[in-house]
């Protein structure tokens, strides 16, 4: 009795941790999706999409709370061992991460709604979908990362956040030209700033999805470490 117990327990507790991952996935997918819409939304002059995307985050925030729930459970009932406490872990951490993403996206939309509103032509003309589509990409990566448990990939989603991070400074200072060269554009350019910070910040919490698999796959603590030191962790056994 004592043995078919502990089997149901252990079968108990990989139903948990499939659900577990899955959830996961399908919030990443929800905010990446929140991402490009809100970004769809200023390209098309779009409000209602604007609004709906600003609606769903309600549904995200809660979303992070019950999957938040769901680990605590999970561990007061199994304690779970070393491999499985760190996925657990990490996975808490991740969805603090991606529900971050889920306010940026509805600042984004924001910030679109202030400009579609607006209906004026003093807006700036700045490219931002290369580096929002950029940012969604390094999240889609890490998510998929997750699910292979492949912390290989965390060091080119590292690299491709310099890249974010550079191109994010370049707009500034387009930006800070465009208002010197013509203060009417001010009040709008700011709204292209914080979309622009959104964007950067998404990049910052896939790198942070990446870092929490290279713990949960290796037992490695990677943040603040440079892409160097991160690509030989993942290479030690």
């Amino acid at each position: 009795m004592p043995i078919m117990m502990k089997k149901h327990t252990f079968a108990q507790f990989d139903v948990e941790l499939e659900t577990l991952q899955k959830r996961v996935v399908m919030l990443g997918e929800v905010v990446c999706e929140q991402v490009t819409r809100a970004m769809e939304g200023l390209a098309s002059n779009d409000l209602e999409l604007i609004e709906d995307v600003i609606k769903t985050d309600k549904a995200i925030n809660r979303e992070e709370v019950a999957v938040d729930e769901q680990c605590v459970q999970m561990i007061a009932r199994h304690a779970p061992a070393a491999n499985d406490l760190r996925l657990i872990m990490s996975v808490k951490q991740m969805v603090t991460d991606l529900e971050r993403v889920g306010d940026e996206a509805k600042k984004i939309a924001k910030a679109a709604r202030h400009i579609i509103e607006a209906e004026s032509k003093f807006v700036p003309k700045v490219e931002l979908n290369y580096v929002a589509n950029m940012a969604v990409a390094m999240l889609r990566s890490a998510l998929d990362a997750f699910v292979r448990q492949d912390a290989t990939a965390s060091a080119d989603i590292l690299r491709q956040d310099k890249e974010v991070d550079a191109i994010f400074k370049g707009i500034m200072r387009q930006l800070a030209t465009f208002m010197m060269e013509d203060p009417r554009l001010i009040t709008r350019a700011l709204d292209i700033l914080f979309i622009a910070k959104s964007i950067e910040r998404i990049g910052d919490h896939a790198t942070n999805i990446a870092e929490q698999i290279v713990y949960m796959v290796k037992g490695r603590d990677v943040r603040h470490e440079s892409i160097e030191v991160v690509e030989a962790k993942v290479r030690e056994d």
